[in-house]
């Protein structure tokens, strides 16, 4: 896969395999392309050349949470449910009880934390319980009890067969990542060392 914007090439050469029950990443520098590869992966952009399959639902956490500041964490909920045609919210109840902030449930967006904030763009992209799930900077804003929260949410949904891919800046907790990917100038490797 490749992607340009107008002259610059951004994508050079992307090939990239995301296996049932498998938790992986993808790491590079800021401005690298994660975003783009991510954007493209979730249909928001078409790529230049090449082409992207997917079999199953899909989750979509961009790294820019995109939520309406005068609709309460419920109403986004309600908004949710209705899109992607659930009969409850049950398992979205049961994401926000691992992610601590079931007690949010009737605040007004516009006055919550960033990382609390986060905690629902998490949720708004995991609660169809999707097949395969792109996280970008997923835990951007979040303290350490909920960072350690996410790690195990994530390694609890690639026991349950999900594919989860995990997008960042910095390689930290690699050892949780049964692959790992570094995006550079444009080129996807695979991490031989991190993946052993």
């Amino acid at each position: 896969m490749r992607h340009a914007y107008r002259r610059r090439a951004v994508l050079r050469g992307v090939d990239l395999r995301l296996r049932p029950g498998a938790l992986c990443g993808v790491v590079g520098e800021n401005g690298a392309g994660k975003s783009t590869l991510l954007k493209i992966l979730s249909g928001e952009l078409r790529p230049t050349r090449g082409t992207v399959h997917h079999t199953g639902a899909f989750g979509y956490c961009p790294q820019h949470v995109v939520l309406n500041d005068a609709l309460t964490v419920r109403q986004h909920l309600e908004f949710f449910r209705k899109a992607y045609r659930l009969p409850d919210l049950r398992y979205a109840e049961e994401i926000m009880d691992v992610l601590d902030f079931a007690g949010y449930v009737d605040e007004r967006v516009g006055v919550l934390s960033g990382g609390t904030r986060q905690k629902l763009n998490v949720t708004l992209a995991l609660m169809h319980d999707p097949r395969v799930l792109l996280l970008d900077e997923p835990y951007q804003g979040f303290d350490w009890d909920t960072y350690q929260r996410f790690w195990d949410l994530a390694a609890r949904l690639r026991d349950a067969g999900r594919s989860v891919l995990v997008v960042s800046h910095l390689a930290y907790d690699t050892e949780r990542l049964d692959e790992l990917w570094r995006l550079d100038d444009g080129v996807l490797r695979r991490d031989e060392a991190a993946s052993a």
